[in-house]
Parts: structure tokens; sequence; C-alpha cells
């Protein structure tokens, strides 16, 4: 999980220290500690506030720009011409979560964007019209999840919608005008897990998983009896690497990530009427990533991969000339993040590790031939950062116990790796950072929590551990019912690693991690209990089995994965083996300090994983940290909530690492948390509360 105001201390001498990472008065100061000094402590409200703008996107007709930026400090979407940014004004009005999922309709009139409530992931779709800021409600629903199913440029004034509002478990399709608001029903779903659409709003395939966890997937035929007929299989193997991508415009060509018959997923065409396919695009150790897709035809133009940094491979040679300007444009990695219909203009990002997203607009000759190329540069997400002390971020290749090896990322504190080998002077606190999922991956690029733990005299590392997805499948599959188990063990083999590199210090090691991170993170704790010296646990479960047997009811049509992949709650010995791999079971084993954070309205990890453990501890007297945040919930999308948590965690790794220390002082402030338990526990918490 990448996202989850304090006084900014001052720099030198008088800044504040926790454990001697920095030199203190009166101390013969090493040159590390003197440069640590020296290094300007980056203020928690750069790294984990509001960009100042984000997600810029360019109109279908190329004469409006769309981007979101604080209002009152809630992210909105603001409008502004194409041609001069520094004139756009917000268009929506959230005033509560913030707005993170949104795009252009093809009226050009009209961005469409997705919100909850306190984060209960029932995504209502709202459309809002940016000539007179008017908002209507697409889908007024209670407890309905939408997802936005196809936007066709053929019916500018529509889009389908899939809702779960007949069966909590399916979703079934409905076209829905954007201006009005009406819907009308395109396709019921009786037991369908997805489906597949295209440009005409015509839908082509469904999908549905099978008992042994293999995917079925079901051609359209309005003779057989259920609208479908059987088309593919995807064995259980394959599922997680293995998807329609989408149709072409001509409605022939389905592109899939493909990874049967192979191990890394392939970037595949497929010629329905002739039931034949062709592998456009490979990497023996990556799978398929990304897609550039142009405007109009959605022919797939170019694809990535991404091993331990992101490669474009060029499909179509009329963009050929486009990627050879963008690649010398800047520094970092790029992504073409919007084009116009008539594909002269594009919007394009670049992501780097040690600095923030640059955004141009770029503008090319008609149909990419010769001509004139100029690009020019909208903003940067986090200007203030441009003159922080930012890190860069070294890709390394661990290798486990048993021969895999682990694409890892590894950042240091810019003073304790003068020459950049990655190798610090002397051995450091370290924070083991583990990715959610698990069924996704770490990668190369702008981290804020390396940059802040970082910054903050730490070495910190992340593995992709196995589990991971993109690195083909079997290194996915390698992880099936291995939690707790031998993905617990790479990430030890990690620390291990580190230790005899001298990356880290052995006795100050912290795991830290949200979602599957914050079950690592309460694994590290009970199952070896003497490895770390500290854990951070964010919306973490601790009981497998409740944890199975409460998921989302949309996510019912994926039970065979998560009984295949982490084990089966319906038997009485499936049970055992998950409590058998469930931290709860082994709270007794607790030795070092534990924070968890956790929002009340989660619904993949449920409140009650964090009170479960709490309370088992409470019973032991075993102390424990615990932050709730009722308007939250899997993570912290509230920017007052962010700063309060990480204030509070960096106080306590501060506490038990030794790292330098932006006290909490009013990072509470706006922010909803109860602290449940465990005031005491941190340094300046109690303070914070009040208390």
């Amino acid at each position: 999980m990448k996202t989850l105001c304090a006084m900014v201390v001052a720099v030198g001498a008088a800044m504040v220290m926790v454990g001697g990472v920095g030199g203190c008065a009166g101390t013969k100061a090493t040159p590390e500690a003197k440069a640590a000094g020296e290094t300007a402590l980056i203020p928690r409200s750069l790294l984990f506030g509001n960009p100042q703008k984000a997600q810029g996107r360019i109109s279908p007709d190329g004469r409006r720009i769309a981007f979101t930026a604080p209002v009152n400090g809630v992210m909105n979407v603001w409008v502004g011409p194409a041609d001069d940014i520094s004139k756009a004004k917000p268009v929506t009005s959230d005033a509560k979560r913030g707005i993170r999922q949104y795009f252009w309709a093809y009226t050009s009139q009209h961005v469409i964007y997705l919100q909850d409530k306190g984060g209960d992931e029932n995504w209502r779709a709202y459309s809002t019209d940016v000539t007179t800021s008017t908002t209507t409600d697409l889908t007024p629903l209670e407890g309905v999840a939408a997802r936005v199913q196809e936007v066709s440029r053929k019916f500018p004034d529509e889009i389908l919608i899939a809702l779960n509002d007949a069966n909590p478990q399916f979703h079934q399709i409905y076209r829905v005008n954007i201006r009005s608001g009406a819907r009308t029903l395109v396709q019921a779903n009786t037991g369908f897990a997805s489906f597949v659409t295209d440009e005409d709003y015509s839908v082509r395939l469904a999908a549905r998983f099978m008992p042994d966890g293999g995917l079925e997937f079901l051609k359209a035929d309005p003779n057989s009896a259920e609208g479908f007929r059987p088309w593919q299989t995807v064995p259980n193997e394959d599922t997680l690497t293995t998807q329609p991508l989408g149709m072409d415009a001509t409605g022939t060509v389905l592109y899939m990530q493909d990874s049967r018959g192979r191990d890394t997923s392939a970037l595949v065409a497929v010629d329905l009427a002739k039931d034949t396919s062709r592998v456009l695009a490979e990497d023996p150790r990556a799978d398929f990533d990304e897609a550039m897709v142009h405007p109009t035809t959605h022919a797939i133009q170019a694809a990535s991969f991404n091993y331990d940094r992101t490669r474009w491979v060029v499909l179509d040679p009329a963009v050929q000339a486009d990627i050879d300007y963008l690649k010398k444009l800047a520094d970092g990695e790029m992504r073409v993040t919007s084009r116009t219909l008539d594909d002269s203009r594009w919007t394009v990002a670049y992501v780097m590790d040690n600095g923030p997203i640059r955004t141009y607009l770029y503008s090319r000759p008609p149909g990419g031939g010769p001509g004139k190329r100029s690009a020019t540069l909208l903003y940067t997400n986090y200007p203030e950062l441009e003159t922080q002390p930012l890190t860069r971020m070294h890709p390394v290749i661990i290798k486990a116990r048993d021969g895999l090896n682990l694409v890892s990322y590894l950042s240091l504190p810019s003073w304790a790796d003068r020459d950049g080998d990655a190798i610090p002077d002397t051995a450091l606190p370290m924070v083991l950072v583990v990715h959610g999922g698990p069924w996704a991956r770490d990668e190369w690029g702008y981290h804020p929590e390396h940059q802040w733990l970082s910054n903050r005299g730490y070495a910190v590392l992340s593995v992709n551990y196995r589990g991971s997805t993109g690195f083909g499948k079997a290194f996915t599959n390698a992880g099936n019912r291995e939690w707790a188990a031998k993905m617990h063990d790479d990430l030890l083999d990690a620390v291990d690693w580190a230790v005899q590199r001298k990356v880290a210090d052995p006795k100050k090691v912290a795991i830290y991690g949200g979602s599957y991170g914050g079950y690592a993170t309460l694994v590290g704790l009970t199952f070896t209990p003497e490895v770390f010296a500290c854990g951070v646990d964010i919306v973490g479960p601790s009981n497998l089995v409740t944890l199975l047997s409460t998921i989302p009811p949309y996510w019912a049509p994926l039970v065979a994965q998560f009984t295949t992949r982490v084990g089966d709650h319906r038997t009485d010995e499936g049970k055992a083996f998950l409590m058998s791999r469930s931290p709860l079971t082994k709270v007794d084993q607790i030795r070092r300090p534990l924070l968890i954070g956790q929002g009340a309205n989660d619904p993949r990890v449920k409140q009650a994983e964090a009170d479960q453990i709490v309370a088992a501890m409470q019973a032991r007297n075993i102390p424990v940290t615990y932050l709730l945040y009722p308007d939250e919930g899997h993570g912290f999308a509230r920017p007052e909530n962010r700063m309060s948590f990480y204030s509070v965690a960096e106080a306590f790794l501060a506490q038990h690492l030794g790292g330098r220390l932006e006290p909490i002082g009013d990072a509470f402030k706006g922010s909803s948390v109860q602290v449940k338990t465990g005031a005491d526990q941190v340094p300046g918490l109690k303070a914070a509360t009040g208390g």
C-alpha cells in the first residue's frame, strides 16, 4: 500500500533526535552523523499531504485539461483551457474524502468520477457538467458498488455501468445516460464474475469461476439457454496472469494478457471469428504490464514489461518517433495518460525515484509522421519536493533460500551512501516495508514511505516475495498456501541479505506494512518474535478464518481462488490449517512493540481483525498501541488522518530504532483518529490526544 500538520524541527544542531542517529551537543560526531545533522528533515506534510495537482487528463476534443487539486484541503476535479492551465477552476465539490478516480466522458463536457462513503468501497458514479459544475449521481443506491464497464465515443452521452443491485454477489450491466442518470438494463447476471463488452455496447464474453478455481470464458450466443456458450477455459494456475484487456474498434479482435502454455504472460491478439491468437509482445522475465492504446481504433500500439524497471516495446511504427522523442524529454519512466480523439495531443507523466511526478502536454504531427513535436510542462505534483533532499531507489535482486530471485528495492539515507553503491558506510537501522495484496508488487519510482523513512535515518527495503505478481505464474503460484511460511521466509531471507551486506543492524530491523503487509507484520512479531525490533500493522488481518469468512459479497465468485491460494475456511481441516497460519493463535509469542492502524469501515479487512488481536494482547498484558479511524476503510484517504497516523508511526519507530524525529505536534488537527489503547506507549501520543 503506497498511501495510507506538524511542527517542523529546525535543521542542524537543534534538530530533535531520538536514539542518536545524529550528533548531539558535547559528543564527538562521526562524519555520517555530521552529514545527517546537515540534511534537512523533510516535513511529513510534504510527503503525505495532498498533491498540488495530479491526474492531468486532456479532453477528447483537446480543448480542456482536467486534473485533481485541493479545494479547502479536499481533492476535487479542476478544469481549464488546454493552453492555459492557470485558468482552471474546480468543477466538483467533494468535501470529505477527496476524488481519486475520474475520467473524461466523450462529450468533452463531462467528467465521471467514483466516490464511496467513509471507505466502504460501495462506489457511486457521478457525472459533472464542467461548464455548469452541476453533478448528477448516476447510481443513487445504498449498499451497491458501481463499476464502470465501458465508455464509447459512439455514444458520448451514455456509459455502461455494472451494479450489484439485484444480488450483492453479481454485477449486472446498465446503460446509463450521463446527463439525466436514466439507466436501462443491458445484461442481467445470475452467476458470472465479469463481462467483456465492445464499443457498440454489446456484451461479447462472460467469465465465471469453476469449482477448482479455474476460469471459464463464454461467448455471447442468443440461441443458448443462458445466452452464452462455452468458449475457453483458464486453469487455476493461470487465473492471476490471464485476462481479457478489451476489444478493438472493429469488434473482431480481443486483446488478452495470457500465460497459458508459458510462464510469463504475453500480450496476445485473439481473432474471435477464426478463434486464433498471436503473440504481440512478451518478456521471459516479466508479465505483460501496461498497454498504450490508439484513441479511436483501440489497437494496442506499445506494451510495457516491468521486471526491476519498466521497458516499453513499440508495436506500431506510427508511434516510434513519439516514443523516441518522449524518452529524451525527462528522466524517469514515461506513461502516456490521455490522448485526444484526433491523436494530436497527449498528456505524458514521468515517474522518478528521487523527485515528484512531472506531467507534460505533448503535441505531435498528424498520424505521428514527420513534423514538429513539442512538449510543455503542465505541473509537478509536489513542487515543494523539488528542493528537498530526496534519495534514490536501488533495484536489487535477492536470492531466496530455495533459489528464487526476489526483485527488491532499497533506499538509503543520502548521507549514508555517498558513493551511490547501495551499501551504507555503516550498518543502519532498517525498516522492511511489505506490500499488500499479496497479489500485487512493489516497483521502482517515487515512494513517499521510502523517502520519509530514509530521511529519518533508516535503510528501507521492499521485497517482492513469492506470491507477488508480475514475475510469471510460477513465481506467483509459489505463494499458494504459503502465508506465514515460505512467503515469510522470503522476507527473512531479505533481512539476512541486508545484515550480511552490512546494510542493516540486525538488532534494529522493523517490519511495516498494510493489508497483507500488515498481516506480514503480525506474522513477524508472532512467528519469528526475536527477528524484528518492532512492527507497524496497517489494516492487516490477524485471523485467516475470519478474514475469509467476511469477504465482501461481490468477492464471493472468487472464493475458489482464496481457498486455493490461502486455505479453505469452509472445512474443519481447512480451518485448522488457516488457524495455524494466523497470528492470533500465537499472540503469546509477541515480545516486541506493536502499532496498529485500522479503518472502521474497511470491507476487506474488517475492524474485528484489529480488535481481536488487541483484545488477545490485552488479556495477556502485552502492550500494544491501537489507532482506529471511524471515517476510513482499507487505508487512510483523508490527509488529516494520514498525518496523524504517520506522526505516531514516526515517533514509534524513532523510539525503538533510534531515527530522526519530527514531533507529533499538532498532527492530529482535523483527524478522526481514536487512540483505543496504548497512548502511553509512544512518546508524545498522550499529549497529542489531550491526555
